[in-house]
């Protein structure tokens, strides 16, 4: 057993104590628990609360210091609430928990793009609980995989890649994944991708968000383009007393263009979309990475 392998394994040790104490709490008890370790957290990742801060400040310049400050120290308490969230992923009981946790506007979007049948790109961010359409989208009758990055820790991966496959979905891996896509939009399934994490600039188109230039995959864009998919924007924002309002947007649906500037500018249509979602309740959004390199 390699050094690396060792320290995999203590890892996986500490995140299943994690995990056990998440999964026995009562529901309630467990997300509140979750702020509150997200809070403590926010004292020892100093790197990420000036990333947060950073990123924060150029977004919205007119924003004051202290407003900034309170609004990082709730992203913090979001992130350890969506921590314990993922951890009870598969936990939720079918329609029961849909009526009881879940409200929906504009599923009429989704049943729209399905009825084409050629599948549907299902766009979102890290915006409030993005997991959990895992859990939603097949109950609700809207087959979908989902495009994720593997972890390094291949013991943690491998038990998120449970969690997120418990509803009937398949965990699509990122890199290189544009055959993987197709191959479930062939079937008529939808693809749910998250665009807005900073990918190296080789594969990247540069479009702003938030008025800033951000690396940004062009690939759910060629897609969309060369096989006449329609894209729906999907988002999950979580409620003060831990239930979900679920938005779904209207389709899009881009022509086949030629050229470079067509998929640049339709990729920043897409980065747009994302941004409003982010400015619906700014504390719900992934501010801690660095978006902007």
């Amino acid at each position: 057993m390699t050094q690396k392998d060792l320290k995999y394994r203590a890892e996986y040790a500490l995140f299943m104590t994690l995990a056990l104490i998440a999964r026995t709490l009562p529901r309630e008890t467990a997300l509140r628990f979750g702020r509150h370790l997200g809070s403590l957290s926010r004292l020892v990742q100093k790197k990420r609360v000036q990333t947060a801060s950073h990123n924060m400040r150029h977004a919205f310049p007119e924003m004051r210091q202290s407003e900034i400050d309170r609004n990082v120290r709730e992203v913090f308490c979001h992130l350890g609430v969506s921590g314990i969230e993922m951890l009870r992923l598969d936990m939720f009981k079918g329609k029961e928990d849909l009526e009881r946790y879940f409200t929906f506007s504009g599923l009429e979007h989704l049943q729209q793009a399905y009825a084409e049948g050629q599948g549907a790109l299902l766009l979102s961010g890290h915006i409030g609980f993005w997991e959990v359409g895992t859990f939603f989208l097949p109950l609700l009758g809207f087959p979908a995989d989902f495009v994720a990055k593997r972890m390094k820790n291949p013991y943690v991966d491998r038990y998120f890649e449970k969690l997120r496959e418990a509803g009937g979905g398949k965990c699509l891996e990122s890199k290189k994944g544009a055959r993987r896509i197709l191959r479930s939009l062939s079937k008529n399934r939808g693809v749910a991708v998250l665009l807005d994490q900073h990918i190296s600039r080789n594969e990247a188109v540069r479009v702003d968000f938030f008025n800033r230039p951000a690396y940004t995959t062009p690939i759910i864009t060629q897609i969309a383009m060369k096989q006449g998919t329609p894209i729906v924007p999907v988002f999950v924002y979580r409620t003060k007393d831990y239930r979900y309002e679920v938005v779904v947007e209207p389709m899009i649906q881009f022509e086949n263009e030629p050229g470079d500037e067509a998929v640049l500018s339709n990729t920043a249509v897409l980065n747009d979309i994302i941004e409003q979602a982010v400015r619906k309740d700014i504390t719900q959004w992934f501010w801690v990475h660095r978006r902007w390199r």
